[in-house]
Formats: C-alpha cells, sequence, structure tokens
C-alpha cells in the first residue's frame, strides 16, 4: 500500500447498470440473514450452552456465549451481507472545482507537516485548495517548516497559532477563518493520493442536500516498520474499511474522521465546531447525525497516515478511541438520533463494552484452559464465527483490490504475516485496550491529544 504513485491515468471503470435494490431493503435483508444465522446459532450450540451451565450456571453460560458467539455471529452475518449488497452510487462529476480549506492542527510535526503540505501541494484537484496550519503549541520547528512550504509550492498556505493545548482548539481557531463551501481536515502526518481531495469532493457533489460529511479512507503509510505496523496495516485496509462501508452504505458513517474527512462549513458551523473531548471528530459526527443530516464514506479518496509503531503508543491511541465512543454516547443516546440506520449503528456502539468485556475476560482465559483440554469456554464451537469473519474479509479485499487500488494505481503490499496474526490474534489485544479506554473515561482520567 504505497502512497509514492502518480495520479491515475484511466477513468473509473464503468459498469452495467444492475436492478436498484432500495437502502431499506438492504438494512432489513441483512437483519433477516443475521437472525437467521443467529437461530442457528443458537440451535447448535445448545450442547455447549448445556454444559457450561453445569458449571457456571445457566445465566453466566448465557452471558458468555452470548459474547462470544451470539452476539459477534449476528453482527458479522450482517456485515457480510451489507458488504455483497452494497454499491457505490457514480460520481455525477468526476472533476468539480469548488474551492476548498483545509484544516490542519499540528503539535511538534516538524518532521512531517512539510511532506503532508507537499503532498497536499500536488492533488489534480481542479479547483482551489487553501491550506490552513494551527500550530498548537508546538516547542519545535512545525512553524519554520510551515513557512519554508510557503515558499515552496503553489498552494495558498496560511500559518495560525493556537496556545491553548487540544485539538478542538486548533480546529476551532481554523473554521473561525474559512469562507469556503467545504472544508477538509487532514492529520499532519497524513499523505494525500494525488486524486484524493478530487473524489472526496466529488463524492458530497454527488449526494444529498442532506449529507454533511464525507469521511475519506485511511489507509497505514508506515506497515513496513515492524510486526507491529503490519497488523495495523490489515487493521486499516479490512477491519476499519468495512466499518467504514457497512457504516456508509446506511448513510450514518459514526466517524467522520479528524484524520481526513470533508464538511459542509455550514453545517459544521451549525453544531458549534468541535466540541471539547477526547474523540473530538466522533462527538461531532453524532451531533451531526442527530439533525438528521448524513455522513458519507468515499472509499476512492484515499491517504495513508502513520500509525503508532510500539504497543505503548498503540494503547493510548486506541483507549482514546474507547473513550470517544463513551463520549459520545454519553452525550447523545441512540434511541435519540433520528435515522433508523443510525439508531441501528449506534446502538451497536452500546453492545461493544459488552463484547470486550466478554473476549478479555473470557476468551482469553478460555483459550488458556484449551491448551491444556478444557474446551468450557473455547472450543470448536466458538470457531464457527471464523468462516464469516474470514468471508467478510475476503469479499472487502476482492473490492479493494478491484475498485479502490486498481484505479488509483495503487498495489496491495505482501504482508502474509500480518494478516495471519490479524485474523487471529488482533482481538485479542484490541479488547483488552478498549477495556482499558473504557475505564479511562469511567474515572475521567487526564486526557491526552497525542
Amino acid at each position: 500500500m504505497r502512497p509514492e504513485i502518480p495520479p491515475p491515468n484511466a477513468p473509473l471503470p464503468i459498469e452495467k447498470k444492475k436492478r436498484y435494490v432500495p437502502v431499506l431493503a438492504k438494512f432489513w435483508l441483512s437483519h433477516l440473514f443475521a437472525f437467521l444465522w443467529l437461530c442457528f446459532s443458537f440451535y447448535i450450540s445448545l450442547p455447549w450452552l448445556t454444559s457450561l451451565a453445569e458449571i457456571v450456571s445457566f445465566p453466566l453460560a448465557f452471558l458468555i456465549i452470548g459474547g462470544l458467539a451470539y452476539v459477534p455471529g449476528y453482527l458479522n452475518a450482517f456485515l457480510l451481507l451489507s458488504l455483497l449488497l452494497d454499491k457505490q452510487p457514480a460520481f455525477k462529476n468526476e472533476h468539480p472545482t469548488d474551492e476548498v480549506t483545509v484544516l490542519i492542527a499540528a503539535y511538534n510535526e516538524e518532521d512531517k507537516i512539510y511532506q503532508t503540505l507537499r503532498y497536499l501541494d500536488r492533488q489534480d484537484y481542479h479547483g482551489k485548495i487553501k491550506a490552513i496550519v494551527i500550530n498548537n503549541g508546538s516547542v519545535d520547528q512545525t512553524a519554520a517548516e510551515v513557512e519554508r512550504a510557503m515558499k515552496d509550492f503553489s498552494i495558498t498556505i496560511e500559518l495560525l497559532h493556537e496556545e491553548n493545548p487540544g485539538k478542538f482548539n486548533a480546529l476551532n481557531l481554523g473554521l473561525t477563518t474559512v469562507t469556503t463551501p467545504y472544508v477538509i481536515t487532514l492529520d499532519a502526518d497524513t499523505l494525500l493520493h494525488p486524486s484524493s481531495v478530487r473524489y472526496l469532493v466529488a463524492r458530497m457533489k454527488s449526494s444529498p442536500e442532506e449529507v454533511a460529511a464525507v469521511a475519506g479512507s485511511v489507509l497505514v503509510k508506515n506497515g513496513r516498520e515492524n510486526l507491529w505496523t503490519k497488523l495495523q496495516e490489515w487493521d486499516y485496509f479490512l477491519g476499519i474499511a468495512s466499518i467504514k462501508r457497512l457504516q456508509g452504505l446506511y448513510q450514518g458513517t459514526l466517524v467522520a474522521q479528524g484524520a481526513y474527512s470533508l464538511y459542509k462549513t455550514d453545517r459544521l458551523k451549525d453544531v458549534g465546531g468541535w466540541p471539547d473531548a477526547i474523540g473530538e471528530d466522533i462527538v461531532l459526527t453524532w451531533r451531526l447525525l442527530q439533525k438528521n443530516w448524513k455522513v458519507y464514506f468515499e472509499p476512492l479518496a484515499v491517504s495513508f497516515t502513520e500509525v503508532p509503531t510500539s504497543l505503548r503508543h498503540f494503547v493510548r491511541q486506541r483507549a482514546r478511541w474507547a473513550r470517544g465512543m463513551i463520549e459520545g454516547l454519553n452525550e447523545i443516546k441512540p434511541w435519540k438520533q433520528p435515522q433508523i440506520y443510525v439508531k441501528y449503528l449506534t446502538g451497536v456502539n452500546m453492545a461493544m463494552p459488552y463484547l470486550d468485556f466478554a473476549y478479555t475476560f473470557f476468551w482469553t482465559p478460555g483459550l488458556i484452559l484449551a491448551f491444556f483440554g478444557y474446551f468450557w469456554i473455547v472450543g470448536p464451537m466458538t470457531l464457527l464465527v471464523l468462516p464469516l469473519t474470514i468471508l467478510s474479509y475476503s469479499i472487502l479485499y476482492i473490492y479493494q483490490r478491484k475498485y479502490v487500488f486498481k484505479p488509483l494505481n495503487l498495489r496491495i503490499r505482501r504482508n502474509k504475516l500480518g494478516l495471519i496474526f490479524f485474523i487471529l490474534g488482533y482481538q485479542m489485544i484490541m479488547s483488552p485496550v478498549s477495556v482499558y479506554g473504557y475505564i479511562q473515561e469511567t474515572f475521567r482520567f487526564q486526557r491526552k491529544w497525542k
């Protein structure tokens, strides 16, 4: 997955028209398939449920198996059919010319900000791009690097200073100066594919009026660094991308991530900009959705970001994400969302602490017991979730290769070892980290941007 590539030299492939299936029909068909899978799972798991109930009682056995098999199986089945039914609408115009402003909040990014601006300068976008870099209390040479970029690049670059710590403070300062109809947020360490801005704006221009934001596609640029980054490369390429596609299909992408997303400026200002939250992009997106606006996802608007290279930094990042989800749930309950799809999607987030708790405190101990021949918790039945997971990832892999990477002249880097560890062991790391984040938010631990 390489960011150093030329712009695409061919238009997107034109597909033959297929019979249109309404989004609502896709939604209920996917639920029906998931419900049938759940019934099948419950039926074949009765011996497992009965034997485990003899050891820990029926309610606890049902709770354990529900967190390890029933609920994950339902969600995976829903995801699988949704991906099969998904078809991204065609662009009305692949070459929009609307003026856009790009906000980049930067804190001690002297080694990355110049390259980020260079990739922004190389966009094949036909409209005017203005970059506003908000230096958020950096103590290195970030400002000097921005000033160097001002001299070297053709795009308009403005440098602002915000001494109050917090990414939300930096972005809100930048927002006060935006006069264009669209505004993009971009992380200071994120590189854009040459056609990325064009596809992001094209998706917005091709969408209904009620669409307030479009999330771009974020992939990993430092995936070769070590095994840890190789794992995350597959997480972004398959795990996060599959969830984004699912949510985008149902018009309620739950996170227009600050790393790379496009917003309508007036809608952004209507909700007061970015909130004072550790998951400022999550809460912001949910506020937009609560206004009965929609948030889409554009897989062709590809960007490449740096992921944590150590377990310590990974834990910090993903714990922040978990805290941000809880912040969103605390502020806006799923039943207060006006759209049925968003009610469901945010409702799934309410189940995530339960699933992460079950995986952390039941799966891992159960796996250890299985090594000693005690298949009370982890056994053959738990493996039934794996085929659905592999199938859904396979569908997304084919989609990414054919409809995203091929048109953009990208290639999928060989990373078999990372893929194996990602499928078999990644969740055993992710769930405890998420539980740690939930605990941090429950007890109001000190918040840190980075």
